[in-house]
């Protein structure tokens, strides 16, 4: 099987298609077929309907802020950073982290945009305020 350019394995689980998008640098989503709704993380069948219809649909790359919580570390151990919940536009709520601004400045209702991202070593969507951060 082919996806985003990258070949797979012959029934490649959604999570491994999902992770060859993001390192052929696209950030996709699925979305059901069967009630057009749109899903994240991905799955094998819609959590609307229950339809097994779920194709891959280039993300938008906006949302909104839904929640955060700031991870207070050591001085030694880096950076304390945020653990935010963000509504995309397309409707999934998905967690990840807001950067280019200070942890305790994310706040709810801020509007953000996707970028490909690297967290130890592995690649992930990431999160910056929409007006470019502070």
């Amino acid at each position: 099987m082919t996806d985003s350019g990258n070949e797979l394995p012959a029934g490649a689980g959604p999570d491994a298609i999902y992770a060859a998008g993001l390192a052929a640098g696209e950030f996709k989503i699925q979305k059901c077929g069967s009630c057009g709704k749109h899903v994240f993380y991905p799955r094998q069948l819609c959590t609307h309907c229950g339809s097994s219809d779920l194709g891959w649909v280039a993300a938008s790359g906006k949302g909104t802020v839904h929640a955060t919580s700031v991870v207070r570390q050591r001085p030694e151990a880096g950076d304390h950073y945020n653990i935010a919940l963000v509504d995309l536009d397309e409707g999934p709520r998905m967690m990840s982290r807001v950067v280019d601004i200070p942890a305790d400045q994310v706040k709810i209702g801020d509007e953000v945009t996707a970028f490909i991202g690297e967290i130890d070593g592995e690649q992930v969507i990431l999160f910056r305020p929409a007006g470019g951060g502070a």
